[in-house]
């Protein structure tokens, strides 16, 4: 069956606004970094960003969700308070990680989002074992895991599919295509670039979306999660969609040319969505202007409240680290 999005006129409105939220504050993150308030490494999401706020959109509170190194946007739309991540990306206590984690490793208890993980495919194999313990106790979750095209590249991808499919996990796979694996193009690399076609081979069903179309990534993400929970089988979607910025910002981007980057730009998942409301009068261009002046005070009061942040004490740098004395 196939699940229809319901685009009543305050969905699209939020479906908009998700997407906005996510660019504005990894704009600002940008600044910050550049006056050195942030440090260590910053990947951003824009371009993709129609990918996270259109699966979180099917997913439940009591549902699952693991990310990349790239998840400011995962986060953001799946409603960690922004104040709690630029205070982790400043390092300070009322950080969701207590500022230890950082840009890469955000979690949060609450919402269920379990990173945030630096390797590349390190978050697959955290799935499998978070999907296992829900089935194990009777919880009827699904565990949404997001990689990018590269970590089909590591031994984790093809071991987490494989017991996924062996033992019926209720894991939703969301490959985030953004076609280079931080300089590599798929071309270049991949054999095979049909990533439901790698899925097939461990009988996993999956579909191939456009992952600059929020509706059609919603819309996606909801008939696959419908099979998940109907069957207790996983389901891979892959979403092909372009990163604008560097892979981090340290990265020259000498893989790609300028021109290249300007085209993608046209057909982001922002303007191109937010072109289609306008068009159908569907929205006004001053609700969008109040919806972004809203979303800039947001982002400044999240910068407000990493700034007034304390640092962790000295006294508490041991605390959660388990020491052993080494025999002598």
């Amino acid at each position: 069956m196939t699940h229809k999005v319901h685009l009543d006129h305050a969905h699209l409105r939020h479906l908009l606004n998700a997407m906005i939220r996510i660019r504005r504050f990894e704009a600002k993150c940008v600044e910050l970094y550049q006056a050195q308030k942030i440090l260590g490494f910053l990947h951003l999401y824009d371009g993709e960003e129609a990918v996270s706020v259109g699966v979180m959109e099917a997913l439940t509170p009591q549902d699952a969700v693991i990310a990349t190194y790239r998840e400011h946007g995962q986060a953001l739309a799946r409603g960690v308070d922004p104040g709690c991540l630029m205070a982790e990306m400043f390092g300070k206590l009322n950080g969701c990680c207590r500022g230890r984690g950082g840009s890469m490793h955000f979690f949060h208890r609450q919402t269920r989002f379990y990173g945030g993980n630096a390797i590349v495919g390190g978050g697959l194999p955290l799935a499998l074992g978070v999907a296992l313990a829900d089935k194990m106790v009777g919880k009827k979750a699904v565990t949404a895991c997001f990689f990018g095209d590269g970590a089909a590249d590591e031994g984790e991808f093809h071991e987490t599919l494989n017991l996924a499919k062996l033992w019926r996990l209720p894991i939703l796979f969301v490959c985030e295509n953004n076609l280079y694996a931080m300089g590599t193009a798929v071309e270049r690399a991949e054999a095979d670039t049909d990533f439901v076609h790698k899925a097939a081979s461990y009988k996993i069903e999956g579909e191939r979306v456009d992952g600059m179309d929020v509706v059609a990534v919603e819309s996606a993400a909801r008939n696959a999660i419908d099979k998940i929970r109907a069957t207790s089988d996983p389901f891979f979607l892959e979403c092909r969609t372009y990163r604008f910025r560097a892979h981090s910002m340290f990265d020259a981007q000498l893989y790609r040319s300028k021109e290249e980057v300007e085209e993608w730009r046209k057909k982001g998942p922002i303007i191109r969505y937010q072109t289609w409301l306008e068009e159908n009068h569907l929205i006004r261009a001053e609700e969008v202007l109040q919806m972004e002046k809203a979303i800039d005070a947001e982002v400044a009061a999240a910068v407000a409240f990493a700034d007034a942040g304390a640092l962790e004490p000295v006294s508490e740098l041991e605390r959660f680290v388990t020491m052993q004395e080494v025999p002598a």
